[in-house]
């Protein structure tokens, strides 16, 4: 009897959260490593991120032969300026602090979309590019993101909020930019690299989109 009651609670679970334990896992690993790369910057955080672009790089490349019309130069285009800006707002002053409140305002951000998403649900955000996504997780991602820059950044919140506020609307641009490119190319997950995620480019979408924002931000706020 209580074998039987064990697995119809199991096939009674809910499938919006049947992927939840694997993201959790992978991001108990892959945060702390993220952030001890940049915590430590120099040559570590140039290997991490050469390498975790070089992988990207594979990702576009197998993609490519699903559509030969799609060259490696795009993939170049779309890649490399998130490559360009990591690596120069580490290396500016202040750069661990800058390239940590990136990290924590687009994590904070997707981890948001995911739960309001699954719990609230509601209309589609672009149900031809990404049928998955919500306005209420949008809308759920944003405040997240939000409310982590200005628990990065708590002695300037109005500054910390708006700055949160257009790097998580440019991540979610990047998302369904990211969402397009897997439809054009017929895939479901850009790889196979991170349990839950996919691959690297599945991941990082926001951060393809939103690191080369923030150095320009940082550009026109530091030239003014």
């Amino acid at each position: 009897m209580k074998k039987r009651s064990k697995k119809r609670l199991f096939l009674s679970a809910d499938p919006r959260w049947r992927d939840l334990g694997v993201r959790v896992a992978s991001a108990l690993v892959l945060a702390p490593a993220g952030v001890a790369a940049i915590w430590m910057g120099g040559v570590v955080w140039l290997a991490v991120v050469t390498l975790i672009v070089a992988g990207m790089a594979v990702e576009w490349a197998l993609l490519c032969r699903l559509r030969r019309r799609i060259t490696l130069a795009w993939g170049a285009l779309y890649i490399l300026p998130s490559y360009v800006a990591l690596i120069m707002l580490r290396g500016a002053e202040g750069g661990r602090r800058t390239v940590l409140f990136l990290m924590l305002v687009v994590w904070a951000g997707d981890i948001g979309a995911y739960l309001v998403g699954r719990l609230v649900g509601g209309p589609r955000l672009a149900p031809r590019i990404s049928p998955g996504k919500t306005w209420s997780g949008a809308a759920g991602g944003t405040v997240c993101a939000i409310l982590a820059g200005v628990a990065v950044a708590p002695a300037h919140p109005a500054a910390s909020s708006l700055l949160a506020l257009a790097l998580s609307m440019v991540a979610q641009a990047g998302d369904l930019l990211e969402s397009a490119i897997k439809r054009h190319f017929g895939v479901k997950d850009s790889g196979w690299l991170i349990p839950g995620h996919g691959g690297l480019l599945d991941r990082l979408d926001g951060v393809i989109a939103a690191a080369p924002a923030m150095l320009l931000i940082s550009f026109l706020t530091r030239s003014g």
